[in-house]
């Protein structure tokens, strides 16, 4: 029983940042209806900004990650304005592919400014205190990163259901040429949704590289990957269906 109850837990943990990445997803396709392929990618850049604050500037692991989240959010709104927003009205091919040749430019640019070879994040899971649950042997790790993700996912739905930018998303999900006739800055509310995308995916990048601590220009494919196909699962375009995919 304690085996199954530990990989439940273990699931759950993988799961929740898979999670984050998902609603990245399905946000941006909720609005402009496009596959933004490159947000693993944004993952894969807050890892890297992660770790070279962490060993060059030696900041602590808070404060990197903080400052991680916001240089992701500028990449995301400039990956917006620059690729995809003279797209908006395309077809959806030729959005996919920009989406794609995105992705491809980020890897080979990382893996030319530093390199394919993986480097170990000073962090790991084991640096953190574990918790004796009974029988069960735990990280506290773990607890931290599925906590992580339940409170940014509340704070999320509470922003977009209350908030008045939040709502303003909600109505351009519905019709992104409506919300423009009502009076909606649809460029400001489509900014917005890739710079929560982008600190979603910085916030998963976390949790990420202290589970599986080596970086890589090519470790968000396979995150991004799994995450997109739980958008799907859960329904890509809705956010509850996100979190629960």
């Amino acid at each position: 029983m304690t085996y199954f109850i530990l990989q439940f837990l273990n699931g759950l943990q993988i799961g929740s940042i898979y999670a984050l990445i998902a609603l990245g997803y399905t946000m941006v396709y909720g609005i402009i209806k496009l596959i933004n392929f490159a947000h693993g990618d944004i993952m894969m850049t807050a890892a890297y900004f992660i770790y070279f604050f962490m060993t060059l500037l030696k900041l602590p692991f808070i404060p990197a990650v903080v400052l991680a989240t916001v240089f992701s959010v500028i990449l995301g709104v400039l990956i917006e304005r620059i690729a995809y927003r003279r797209l908006r009205n395309a077809s959806r091919l030729s959005a996919l592919i920009t989406a794609i040749a995105v992705s491809l430019f980020l890897q080979t640019l990382y893996a030319i400014l530093f390199t394919p070879d993986p480097r170990a994040f000073p962090l790991t899971a084991s640096s953190f205190p574990v918790l004796q649950l009974g029988e069960i042997s735990l990280s506290s790790w773990t607890l931290i990163t599925i906590a992580v993700s339940v409170v940014v996912m509340i704070l999320l739905q509470l922003f977009v259901t209350r908030h008045k930018a939040g709502k303003a998303m909600l109505v351009g999900s519905e019709d992104l040429k409506g919300a423009h006739l009502m009076g909606i800055k649809v460029n400001r509310i489509v900014s917005m949704t890739f710079a929560i995308g982008s600190a979603l995916a910085a916030i998963a990048a976390a949790r990420y590289i202290v589970s599986y601590p080596q970086i890589t220009p090519y470790m968000g494919a396979l995150p991004g990957i799994k995450a997109f196909i739980a958008a799907v699962l859960g329904g890509i375009g809705l956010m509850p269906g996100a979190m629960l995919g």
